[in-house]
């Protein structure tokens, strides 16, 4: 009976091959829509870092003195802050966007969207598509206060930041999918949130620099040199200083080469991406299992 059904017919019942891409583009436009309806986590997203940023810039600038080995200007505490309030910009923006996720389950919209004939790789991309676009946008708001430092912009400089920042966002938003997938109430989605993506932000050199481990350090400082080290979000930090500001910070401090914060950025991102589409394969019973 197959065999003689028209070709034409045939090709008709066969699935578009261009379906599944469009598919995610909808659910990321879906969630763009979603986050500038709801004016609150434009706030908050973003609100909270500038907060840290000007109050932590001014308060802690006279304890904070690096040497640049060149006996120049020190850099301030503003000045080496403002990436790592950057990567916290996208971290926030790119994790609570995954919230929705919760949220469609409650509402019912992810059944709907789990039984349509598309690979669960669509969904997943349009998720973290639509989590890293946010994410990307609210970075370049607050580069521009990078006009109050020593930053000299340029259209390759912002080609470059921007690459850097769509990488970390896809990679942060497919931790925050993984997370969430496996999560039936928000509330435990911000104790995950709390205990376990804030130290990971810490760790990043955002906040202080990465101690360089010596025979003289403890056994403490060598653990969080290492931390810090294999910590992805510090190659993330360290490439946005150096694509921002054309002279090192400091001396003596563990600065990774932009080439190998591309890379390990990069590479983050993959992985995080592959490990949420066979998260999404699986079946939620409760959280975390």
């Amino acid at each position: 009976m197959d065999a003689e059904r028209p070709t034409n017919e045939r090709e008709a019942c066969r699935p578009e091959t261009s379906l599944p891409w469009r598919a995610s583009a909808v659910l990321a436009w879906r969630e763009i829509l979603r986050f500038f309806r709801q004016g609150s986590r434009v706030v908050g997203a973003i609100g909270q870092p500038v907060i840290f940023w000007v109050f932590f810039g001014a308060g802690f600038d006279r304890t904070f003195r690096l040497d640049d080995g060149a006996g120049g200007e020190a850099a301030s505490f503003a000045e080496y802050y403002f990436p790592g309030t950057l990567v916290l910009i996208l971290l926030f923006t790119a994790i609570f966007s995954t919230i929705s996720l919760i949220e469609d389950r409650r509402e019912g919209f992810l059944q709907a969207v789990l039984v349509a004939p598309l690979p669960r790789w669509s969904m997943v991309l349009g998720k973290v598509a639509g989590g890293a676009a946010l994410a990307v946008m609210q970075g370049w708001l607050f580069l521009l206060l990078a006009l109050t430092l020593p930053v000299e912009f340029t259209v390759w400089k912002l080609v470059q930041v921007t690459g850097l920042m769509l990488l970390a966002s896809l990679g942060l938003t497919s931790l925050g999918f993984s997370i969430a997938w496996r999560m039936e109430s928000t509330q435990g989605f911000h104790a995950i949130m709390t205990v376990f993506l804030m130290p990971l932000w810490l760790l990043s050199g955002a906040f202080f620099p990465v101690p360089v481990a010596t025979t003289d350090s403890t056994w403490l400082q060598v653990g969080l040199h290492w931390a810090m080290k294999v910590n992805p979000l510090t190659y993330t930090v360290a490439g946005t200083h150096q694509l921002l500001f054309d002279r090192p910070l400091a001396s003596g401090l563990f600065m990774p080469s932009l080439a190998a914060c591309w890379l390990v950025t990069g590479v983050a991102a993959a992985l995080l991406f592959l490990a949420a589409c066979r998260i999404a394969g699986g079946v939620t019973r409760g959280d975390l299992r």
